[in-house]
């Protein structure tokens, strides 16, 4: 990708867990991190890591095959000395837009795989435990740190704080951070104790991105991998009924007083994008009829334009739905960069 072939390494060394198709990892390329291990248990989502990170060492096993020391041996470095592990444990059973606590527990078909997904967070504090990397960064929704979860957090954060860090948890918007999109995520971050610094966090920058800027540049040919709302639908009159911003849900109760198509909505180009959602293709152009194409969702996610994506449509948008926008991970790990690992060297 040409975002990396510009970047100029740092010198640090990172490795990351439950990478997906490799969001994070590339947000920390892009800040000048060497990431030498992934592991990602999905197929789907290894077949779109390979592509685009192909010379990180890539763990298939199920996290829980997975031994610290295997890390290190990849990474080629010592117990103490890989500088960022990074992880982004599955949230499904957290998500404020999921059952939450009803599916604590429970074996669930995750992206194609049945699994209990709910302690996966375990996994993450175990090998950091084993690793003992200078810092860490754990990524997740957060509907983590509210209401009947919290008990959960609670004790990830002292899970993590006893395998000897300084602890910190905050909600970041990805839109704060240069990405056109409206994203929030509960990212913790830990300093070990023996570096003698504490937890930083990117600041937010000035301007936001709107849809609309995002969009700039795109060729025509991206139109042909939109779905186009068929003309003698009732999602069709809507679209033509509602305002840039607003969602379907609003005009079909003002036509027929009905709620219908809960989280469609038509994009607001002056504005960044609501959330994309893995499971749902629910946002709608505001000059057109139509959903979003893949190559406009990649821009609204900050993925690059030569960023491969495999399978499917529905595949792909999967695949960017559960991504970390790589510009937020970008922003965090030059502060961690800067703020700790430069200052502590």
């Amino acid at each position: 990708m040409s975002e990396i072939e510009a970047v100029t390494p740092n010198g640090y060394i990172a490795a990351s867990t439950f990478s997906g198709a490799g969001g994070s990892c590339l947000g920390y390329r892009m800040a000048g991190f060497d990431v030498r291990y992934a592991s990602e248990f999905i197929p789907a989502a290894q077949d779109t890591y390979r592509l685009n990170h192909p010379t990180t060492f890539l763990d298939e096993r199920d996290i829980r095959e997975v031994k610290g020391q295997e890390i290190l041996d990849a990474c080629q470095v010592k117990k103490g000395e890989l500088d960022l592990l990074d992880g982004s444990p599955p949230c499904v059973a957290f998500s404020i837009a999921g059952k939450r606590s009803k599916v604590w527990g429970q074996h669930r078909t995750y992206s194609g795989r049945r699994q209990e997904v709910d302690n996966l967070f375990y996994e993450f504090t175990r090998l950091l435990n084993e690793i003992q990397p200078k810092v860490f960064v754990a990524e997740n929704v957060p509907g983590l740190a509210v209401g009947k979860a919290k008990g959960h957090f609670k004790l990830i954060h002292k899970a993590m704080t006893d395998c000897g860090y300084k602890v910190s948890a905050r909600i970041l918007d990805a839109s704060a951070l240069g990405v056109p999109t409206k994203r929030q995520r509960l990212i913790f971050i830990g300093v070990r104790n023996d570096l003698g610094a504490s937890p930083v966090y990117p600041l937010p920058k000035p301007e936001r991105f709107s849809a609309e800027e995002a969009f700039v540049g795109l060729p025509p040919a991206t139109l042909e991998n939109a779905h186009w709302l068929n003309p003698t639908t009732k999602m069709y009159q809507f679209w033509h009924h509602i305002k840039a911003g607003e969602k379907f849900q609003d005009i079909g109760r003002r036509i027929d007083g009905k709620e219908r198509y809960y989280n469609h909505r038509k994009l607001d180009p002056h504005k960044p994008s609501p959330t994309i959602v893995q499971a749902s293709e629910d946002i709608y152009h505001w000059l057109y009829p139509r959903s979003l194409s893949i190559p406009e969702i990649k821009r609204l996610s900050s993925f690059p334009d030569d960023f491969k994506l495999t399978g499917t449509r529905s595949k792909q948008w999967e695949r960017i739905g559960r991504a970390v926008p790589p510009l937020m991970m970008k922003a965090v790990a030059e502060t961690l960069a800067k703020e700790v690992l430069d200052a502590c060297s």
